[in-house]
């Protein structure tokens, strides 16, 4: 739901990387910040290629069963000290399944954790 009459566009300016595929796993929408981090290993034209291939094991056999069963995955992920947090979960159009989305963002060290 929006308001009508604002242009929302939030995705292209979210500060982290959004990657959606459809149920065969080809790349069907990259965002900017995912069009960018991926730059060098073709960026805007990874789009119709498959996820599964910018994947390698044991992420694409994840990745394969997500498709296959259309269930969600969570983890964090650390590489030369930048934490990132990596969400993929099921995208639907009226309730039918339509592929997976990735979302990933960093994470700040001084993050808090609030419990309640």
């Amino acid at each position: 739901m929006y308001l009508e009459g604002v242009e929302i566009d939030w995705e292209n300016e979210f500060n982290g990387v959004i990657t959606v595929c459809d149920r065969q796993g080809l790349i069907v929408y990259m965002n900017q910040y995912s069009i960018n981090q991926f730059k060098k290993y073709g960026g805007e034209k990874l789009i119709g290629t498959n996820l599964l291939d910018c994947h390698p094991e044991p992420s694409k056999s994840q990745l394969k069963q997500m498709l296959k069963d259309c269930s969600e995955n969570m983890y964090t992920t650390e590489k030369d000290g930048v934490t990132k947090i990596v969400f993929q979960t099921p995208w639907r159009v009226s309730g039918e399944f339509r592929g997976i989305v990735e979302i990933s963002f960093r994470l700040s060290p001084e993050m808090p954790n609030f419990k309640r």
